[in-house]
């Protein structure tokens, strides 16, 4: 059981590590996903 959850502890502090690099690196979906063709909040309401 303690191995368990140490394992569940460790992928969240991967998880969580990951999303913070990746992020810093610009590799977030907002990044990926924007460009000349796409209008982020342009859309008629």
């Amino acid at each position: 059981m303690k191995a368990m959850l140490a394992a569940f502890a460790v992928t969240a502090v991967i998880a969580v590590g990951a999303d913070l690099v990746l992020e810093g690196m610009g590799f977030s979906a907002e990044a990926a996903n924007t460009g000349n063709a796409v209008r982020l909040g342009a859309a008629p309401e």
